[in-house]
Formats: structure tokens, C-alpha cells, sequence
């Protein structure tokens, strides 16, 4: 029996201990035909990995139900579209295992450094070749993971939020179109990045971008500035309130290593009610390119 890699048990180990003890001790029943007597948790996942012949069969079975696979490649960072069947999510989260990412650095993973496509330039104007896309798609894939880990309903540790990411005049504007329209606006590193970490700590929201073409844009501006637009939906817990639209300027901080700040954050979030069903699945952007280029003056 081939087993599970290391790699493999201990990514099963994470996603094992958000299951509930019943359904441990069920699926250990099942794993190991009942010829192992468990006890306790401990003694459940022990098992479990034990006898498990590979990965694939384990995401598999009836117990691992979809919402912890899901749950878990959002802790991870592994960005999917929430209507996604547990078949996909196992195809996705088998890819992740076998071939990994990085979405940081990870010498100093709670810091934006992103790699440019041309070269690594310490000047702050664009070089040749720089692709604002794949910056856009590694900056969600980052922010949102950092953000998520904020929200205690997914039971993870918190990485290092604060206002080191923002510029010392960042502004937030915030737009919300659900039993009504409230406008908030903010300005300054500190109180940017409070107001943020609210929504994930305190209000509970899990925002998932959809990375797909339609739910992505990016541009950058002669003087370095770049835009990153992305929609999204907006869950609690198991359930999908709505989708939301945010447009990040960032750019490049000498006195901090050359890494890349957030100038100002725009988000505008719609509840249910405000949007259809179809829109639910797989929101898409409203604004076009023109728009964003508004911004770059």
C-alpha cells in the first residue's frame, strides 16, 4: 500500500481537524474496515492517515463533505469559484499538493513582495515587458488570504494584518448597496486598515475573488502606478450574502524594500437582492479599462 507522502499527511491533518469527533471516529470506522479500535480524535486521524491508501481516495469519501474542502483551499489561498463541485475541488486541491505555489515571499510571507516579469527594478516607473495582470492575480491571491485569515469562523491563525501594507495617506471608500446605499470613507494607514480588518474579524466576511478573466483587470499608469480590479463574492460562514467589486492603487515603496503599498482601496458591495443569480455564480467586473484609467490622473 503506497500510502500518503509527508507532504500529503500533513495537508490532510489540517483539513482532518475541522471535522467534527462523529464524523472522525465514522470515517476511521471506514478507513480501516472497524479492525482499529479509536478512542479519541487523535487516535481518529492517526488511523485515518495510517490506512489510507492514497490522497485522492481520502478527499473522496462521504465524510470529507465539500464546504471543508472548499473551506480549507480558501485558508491556503487556493482561490475557487464557490458554486464549485467537491469532484473539482479535489482535482484542485491534488494539483495544489503535487505542485504547490507561492504566493509570497517566503522568507517574509506577510510582506507584498511580487516578482515583475521584466526585471526586479527599484525604480518606481514601469520597465518594459512588466505584466499588470499577473501582479493583479498574485496581489488577490495574497490580500485576500491575509485578509481571510482575519475571520475567526475559519478557525486558522491570523497572519500579520496592519497598516505596514498601506501608504501613510491610503484612503478607503466603501459603497454598500444592501437594505440601501451607505458610503464610508477613510484616510490614513491606521484607520484604512482597521475598517478592512473589521469585515474579517468582526463582521465575519469571507471575500472570494473570482481570478477568472472576467472577474479580473489590471492596468498600470506611465509613473508606476498599478490598478488591480477584481469581483468577488461575499460569504459568512456557509452562506453567499452577495458580490462585491474592488479596485486597489499600488505602488512601489522605496523606503520599504521596493515592495508594493496600497495607495487607496475602493469596494463596492451589492447583497442578494441586488443581483441575480447567475451573477452569484461567477460575478464579472462592471467597470471597463476607461474607467480605470480615470484613476491613473
Amino acid at each position: 500500500m503506497p500510502g500518503l507522502s509527508e507532504r500529503e499527511r500533513g495537508e490532510c491533518k489540517k483539513m482532518l481537524s475541522v471535522m467534527s469527533k462523529g464524523d472522525l471516529l465514522s470515517l476511521s470506522d471506514t478507513v480501516t474496515n472497524k479492525m482499529i479500535a479509536v478512542e479519541n480524535i487523535t487516535e481518529a486521524m492517526e488511523a485515518i492517515l495510517a490506512y489510507t491508501k492514497d490522497a485522492e481516495e481520502l478527499l473522496k469519501r462521504k465524510k470529507v463533505h465539500r464546504d471543508i474542502i472548499f473551506k480549507y483551499l480558501a485558508k491556503e489561498g487556493v482561490v475557487v469559484p464557490p458554486n464549485t463541485e467537491k469532484h473539482q475541488l479535489v482535482k484542485k486541491t491534488l494539483q495544489f499538493w503535487s505542485f504547490g505555489k507561492v504566493l509570497a515571499d517566503e522568507s517574509n510571507e506577510n510582506r507584498l513582495q511580487l516578482t515583475e516579469t521584466a526585471s526586479e527594478s527599484t525604480e518606481r516607473k514601469v520597465e518594459p515587458g512588466f505584466d499588470p495582470l499577473a501582479l493583479g492575480q498574485q496581489f488577490c491571491q495574497w490580500f485576500f488570504k491575509l485578509l481571510n485569515s482575519q475571520n475567526p469562523s475559519l478557525g486558522q491563525q491570523p497572519q500579520e494584518w496592519g497598516p505596514q501594507h498601506f501608504f501613510p495617506d491610503a484612503k478607503l471608500r466603501l459603497l454598500s448597496c444592501a437594505e440601501g446605499q451607505r458610503t464610508e470613507e477613510f484616510e490614513g494607514a491606521e484607520l484604512v486598515s482597521l475598517r478592512l480588518l473589521a469585515l474579517a474579524r468582526d463582521e465575519r466576511l469571507l471575500l472570494n475573488p473570482n481570478l477568472q478573466p472576467h472577474g479580473l483587470r489590471a492596468l498600470v499608469s506611465p509613473h508606476g502606478l498599478v490598478l488591480v480590479a477584481v469581483a468577488g463574492t461575499i460569504h459568512r460562514d456557509s452562506a453567499c450574502l452577495g458580490v462585491y467589486e474592488q479596485i486597489f492603487g499600488l505602488i512601489r515603496s522605496p523606503l520599504d524594500d521596493n515592495s508594493w503599498k496600497i495607495k487607496f482601496v475602493n469596494l463596492k458591495i451589492r447583497g442578494r437582492d441586488a443581483v441575480g443569480g447567475a451573477e452569484m455564480a461567477a460575478p464579472a467586473l462592471t467597470c471597463d479599462s476607461k474607467e480605470l484609467q480615470l484613476l491613473c490622473r
